[in-house]
């Protein structure tokens, strides 16, 4: 006979456990404490089980009753509805388990190997101070596109639209990690396309008139700060590559015999060859007996397996009296752009090549390493030569 719910509720506990039959193999278990348990009892495989339905009264019999037919349906299709709610429950543990911070962990140790130090801070922090204090402990399959929004909202809110484009980039590569690892099906950052406000352009001041040049190289010549410092504001204006790929130099990356710097570019993944001319190398090698032990040219005042800090060549700049309106350590680059092509007319298509622009050629070929590079290595022995003769 059928239960009532009026049964179930007026139900005493007894001494020992009893059972209250409902019809079809359902029925309540009564324990000695007052707790009351769904149960259903069926047959798969030849074999009786027993499947769990949970609480009275917090699944009701009606509820009871819909998951007996479910139960029965899963049968029905030839499945062992125990074994499938154990998966489910497996499913959901590892769901809730697979966190943004647990994967963006396991991806961040992947990726760093091929970063520079300057590209793994930044991202380090990105992470824990843009994405980790609301994503971190979500499950990573829960987070949908309006979600994710809302947490590059606040970079954006506050100005930092850079920050905002940059924190979504990496939620992505998280993202899409996942995908590659079989925890989440597509990245949601993918439907945000156009929802960020594009960054401001930002224009790095620099000197780019003959005659301000030659007032800065006789400074930099004067300089009184540490050698590795000094070395690495001339070999900024000589070399004229990015500031973090300067102060993360290798003397491993060096070259005598071929008089090249050879690395691979942080923002391109691509490896570029810097053509050292002959002050250069004699700058670089009269800098050796005071950095040698470390494997940067130019190592962190405090410690050896460090780089410079970032701020090395901007502080040296202010010392010598040039503020951050004037030139900057990335304002070398666009003084070489602007006066390779001005003053001493090479073509903007090596001077490209040289600044590591992965830029395509008319017939869309990416980048090529040694394009042009005798060619290069000319016009870098004339730039050193033409920097050095303001000092002379």
């Amino acid at each position: 006979m059928a239960l009532s719910d009026k049964q179930v509720k007026a139900t005493a506990a007894r001494e020992k456990p009893y059972k209250l039959s409902d019809s079809g193999g359902l029925y309540v278990d009564v324990r000695p404490t007052g707790a009351k348990y769904w149960r259903l009892k069926y047959r798969f495989a030849g074999k009786e089980k027993l499947l769990a339905l949970g609480v009275y009264p917090i699944v009701s019999l009606k509820e009871a009753r819909e998951k007996t037919q479910a139960a029965k349906s899963v049968l029905d299709a030839g499945q062992d509805p125990g074994e499938l709610k154990k998966s489910q429950k497996n499913n959901l543990q590892m769901r809730l388990a697979d966190t943004f911070e647990s994967i963006a962990l396991a991806w961040f140790e992947v990726a760093r190997q091929d970063w520079s130090v300057t590209h793994t801070e930044r991202t380090q922090n990105l992470l824990k101070n843009h994405l980790f204090p609301w994503l971190g402990s979500r499950p990573i399959g829960d987070i949908t596109p309006p979600e994710l929004l809302q947490v590059l909202y606040r970079a954006q809110d506050r100005g930092l639209l850079e920050t905002a484009k940059r924190a979504k980039q990496t939620a992505s590569q998280v993202f899409r990690y996942a995908i590659r690892n079989g925890k989440l099906m597509s990245d949601p950052s993918r439907d945000l396309a156009g929802a960020l406000r594009p960054p401001k352009t930002k224009h790095f001041a620099a000197i780019t008139d003959p005659a301000g040049v030659a007032d800065l190289m006789r400074a930099i010549d004067c300089y009184q700060g540490t050698p590795a410092v000094k070395t690495a504001l001339l070999l900024s204006a000589m070399l004229f590559q990015r500031p973090g790929e300067m102060r993360t130099m290798k003397w491993k990356q060096l070259d005598w015999d071929k008089a090249e710097w050879r690395y691979t570019v942080t923002k391109t993944n691509i490896e570029h060859i810097v053509p050292l001319p002959t002050q250069a190398i004699d700058t670089l090698r009269a800098l050796e007996p005071f950095t040698a032990r470390s494997s940067y040219v130019f190592p962190s005042a405090r410690s050896a397996t460090r780089p410079m800090s970032e701020n090395g060549v901007r502080v040296a700049l202010r010392t010598m009296g040039y503020t951050n309106d004037q030139m900057t350590a990335h304002g070398f680059r666009a003084m070489a752009r602007t006066l390779l092509d001005e003053e001493l007319g090479f073509p903007p298509e090596w001077i490209e090549h040289q600044l590591a622009h992965a830029v395509k050629d008319p017939l869309g070929r990416a980048y090529n390493r040694t394009k042009h590079l005798p060619q290069r290595k000319e016009m870098m022995q004339k730039w050193a030569d033409y920097l050095v003769g303001f000092t002379l």
